[in-house]
C-alpha cells in the first residue's frame, strides 16, 4: 500500500509540528514566569528598610527569620507526608501479587 503523503513531506510537516511545540512551550515559560511575578507582586508587600535604627532593623531579621523558619518546618512536612505516601504506595505495590 503506497502512503498518500511523500518522506520528504512527513519530515517537514514533523519538524514544523516540532517548532510550533516549541514555541508555544517557550511561550508558556514566559506566561508562567509573568504570572509568578504577578503573584508576588500581589502577595509580598516591598520592604521598606530605609529609615529603620539598627534595633528595628535587627527586630525586623527576626521576625523575618522566624517566618523563613515556619515555611521551611511546613515545606519540610509536606515533602515528608509526599515522600512517606510514595513509599507506602511502592510497598503495597510490592507486596500485591500483581505489582512487580
Amino acid at each position: 500500500r503506497k502512503s498518500k503523503i511523500t518522506a520528504s513531506r512527513k519530515l517537514l510537516l514533523k519538524s514544523l509540528m516540532l517548532a510550533k511545540a516549541k514555541e508555544e512551550w517557550e511561550q508558556e515559560i514566559v506566561d508562567k514566569q509573568a504570572e509568578k511575578e504577578r503573584y508576588l507582586s500581589e502577595r509580598i508587600t516591598p520592604l521598606h528598610t530605609s529609615g529603620l535604627s539598627l534595633s528595628q532593623l535587627q527586630d525586623l531579621c527576626r521576625e523575618l527569620h522566624e517566618k523563613v523558619e515556619i515555611v521551611d518546618e511546613e515545606r519540610y512536612d509536606i515533602e515528608a507526608m509526599s515522600g512517606m505516601e510514595g513509599r507506602k504506595k511502592m510497598f503495597d505495590a510490592a507486596k500485591s501479587p500483581t505489582g512487580q
